[in-house]
């Protein structure tokens, strides 16, 4: 755990555990047709973070499903996904948003 010199956790730190997961899913669940990239994000803080904390990220196939569809026709999709921090009480320490870039691979001639 990083701590801030108040003895609270770092907001950046709280930030960057959320960066790599949802692209990861995404890229994991569409597989090597698509590009995926972490595009942004927003944090909003709600109290200061102290001991543990956990977030949950979740998808479902309704969402992919989405993803297949804007980008059937080859154009960039970029939605945004959130999740939130808790601490060990439950309590939401931070809301996080996080917005994707996805698109389907283009095909390149063989050489």
């Amino acid at each position: 755990m990083i701590f801030f010199y108040v003895g609270k956790h770092f907001g950046g730190s709280l930030s960057a555990m959320t960066d790599p997961y949802y692209m990861l899913m995404v890229m994991k669940n569409l597989g090597a047709g698509y590009i995926v990239w972490d595009k942004s994000g927003t944090i909003d803080y709600r109290k200061p973070g102290r001991g543990r904390v956990r977030a949950e990220f979740r998808i479902d196939e309704a969402f992919l499903d989405e993803i297949r569809q804007a980008t059937s026709s080859g154009r960039k999709y970029e939605p945004t996904l959130a999740v939130d921090i808790f601490d060990e009480d439950g309590d939401v320490v931070s809301h996080v948003t996080r917005t994707l870039y996805i698109r389907p691979r283009r095909n390149r001639a063989a050489d």
